[in-house]
């Protein structure tokens, strides 16, 4: 609904100039010829209005495909790009990769407490964010509140929570998760989104059997017991 809302502004936009042009030529043509006076006619402007759209159209397409191009085949590359490491899958079809290693001894098992901070996004709608832990600030600093749960208690997707096993303290992983593990299985776990238009984009991918459910989620651990 918003890339359409941006469709009809920008069509608007390219229209307005378009037509402005238009009414340019008729007012510098009757000043140089009194005797000769060119108007727009309704047709015109109504060519003016189409070529805007069509140029308006073919600019948010190019957009779309790029956007498109970042996520079709994330966590599929054949080579990883400028050398970076390629996911790992592991048994139950969940895909990891590590941005950055955590520090110390301590490692995410199953029974450890953790506190994520965390960004969930969309695979289906080309990344669309449905979470993110910086928007639940209720002290309203602007730091969000983390994602606290104890691994194995069956309140987080079984996905989420495989994916974050072997983490440390301040290390940063990226996990895809499938939806047998994820929202198409557990619909009701957690996270949940925190605002109306989260939980619309989210509902929207969950409720249509017809959509990839697949999710992915950008986590770095912040505590861990």
């Amino acid at each position: 609904m918003t890339r359409f809302y941006h469709i009809l502004s920008l069509a608007a936009a390219v229209a307005s100039v378009f037509l402005s042009s238009a009414d340019a030529l008729s007012i510098a043509d009757t000043t140089t010829s009194p005797q000769k006076h060119v108007t727009t006619s309704p047709s015109s402007r109504r060519t003016f209005v189409q070529f805007g759209i069509v140029a308006a159209t073919a600019s948010t397409s190019v957009t779309s495909n790029a956007v498109d191009a970042q996520f079709k085949e994330v966590g599929q590359q054949e080579r990883p790009p400028e050398g970076e490491l390629p996911f790992t899958t592991l048994s139950n079809g969940v895909q990891i990769k590590d941005f950055r290693q955590g520090t110390g001894s301590a490692t995410v098992q199953k029974g450890s407490k953790v506190e994520l901070t965390m960004k969930g996004r969309l695979l289906n709608l080309n990344g669309v964010i449905f979470y993110d832990t910086k928007i639940n600030d209720p002290n309203g600093f602007g730091e969000g509140t983390p994602l606290t749960f104890t691994v194995g208690d069956k309140t987080v997707l079984p996905g989420l929570e495989d994916g974050i096993i072997g983490m440390s303290k301040g290390g940063i992983r990226r996990v895809i998760v499938p939806a047998e593990v994820g929202y198409g299985a557990f619909p009701s776990l957690e996270p949940q989104p925190f605002t109306e238009m989260e939980r619309r984009a989210l509902d929207s991918v969950v409720r249509n059997p017809r959509r990839d459910q697949t999710v992915m989620f950008d986590c770095k651990v912040e505590r861990l017991k």
